[in-house]
């Protein structure tokens, strides 16, 4: 049982992987894998990383921590395994895209084709045991996130951010908004967007315009 990282994203964090606090969060993580039913499966912990290479990136999209019940997390944010049904959270933003750009509701929830368009699909938190959100809190996650989110901000321009949510806006201080779009909003989850502020945001036409403007291949929502 091992936690797996490409090799591009190895060179690419390379500092950050030799870090003492990463290699406590590695065997942390690990035990808890052996001890306790977590999720997502274990080959898919970095799945947002390993499916959309660092000089793929068009777009982040921060969310928190994985689904805690059986079958959900894919290690992709909001995302969820093919043929299980649409969590609330995901429901909403795909009735924001219909009313955005028209397309109409997909079957399935797996967000995988976007990931593999350059939609960085990046929770803060990376695992979680079944049934306990944040549970995995506070062991190192947020500061391995926090830093990769950084050092992408830094390193590339051009780049589309959608902080949804209060826990994504605290991330907003560390990307550099004089050569990335930053897109805010609430949160998707029905609490929140309920209340107003996610509804007719219209985040995912205003990031294909952008895009196109900077001459970058727009992603097919």
């Amino acid at each position: 049982m091992k936690l797996v990282i490409s090799k591009i994203w190895q060179k690419f964090i390379h500092d950050e992987i030799k870090k003492e606090y990463f290699l406590k969060l590695s065997n942390y993580i690990l035990n808890e894998y052996k001890s306790k039913i977590c999720y997502p499966n274990i080959d898919n912990i970095f799945a947002a990383l390993n499916n959309c290479e660092p000089e793929n990136i068009k777009v982040v999209i921060i969310g928190q921590d994985p689904y805690h019940s059986p079958n959900q997390a894919n290690g992709l944010s909001f995302s969820v395994n093919r043929g299980e049904s649409h969590p609330p959270s995901l429901k909403n933003i795909f009735k924001e895209i219909e009313l955005d750009i028209g397309k109409k509701y997909p079957e399935s929830g797996d967000l995988t084709k976007w990931s593999k368009q350059g939609v960085l699909l990046l929770n803060t938190i990376l695992t979680v045991r079944e049934n306990k959100p944040n549970s995995h809190r506070n062991f190192g996650w947020e500061i391995f996130t926090m830093n990769i989110i950084k050092k992408i901000s830094d390193e590339f321009g051009s780049l589309v951010f959608m902080l949804w949510g209060n826990n994504a806006k605290k991330y907003k201080s560390i990307i550099d908004n004089s050569k990335h779009l930053i897109l805010e909003a609430s949160h998707p989850s029905p609490l929140s967007a309920n209340r107003g502020g996610w509804f007719g945001n219209r985040h995912f036409s205003k990031c294909n315009s952008y895009l196109l403007k900077k001459g970058i291949k727009k992603i097919n929502w």
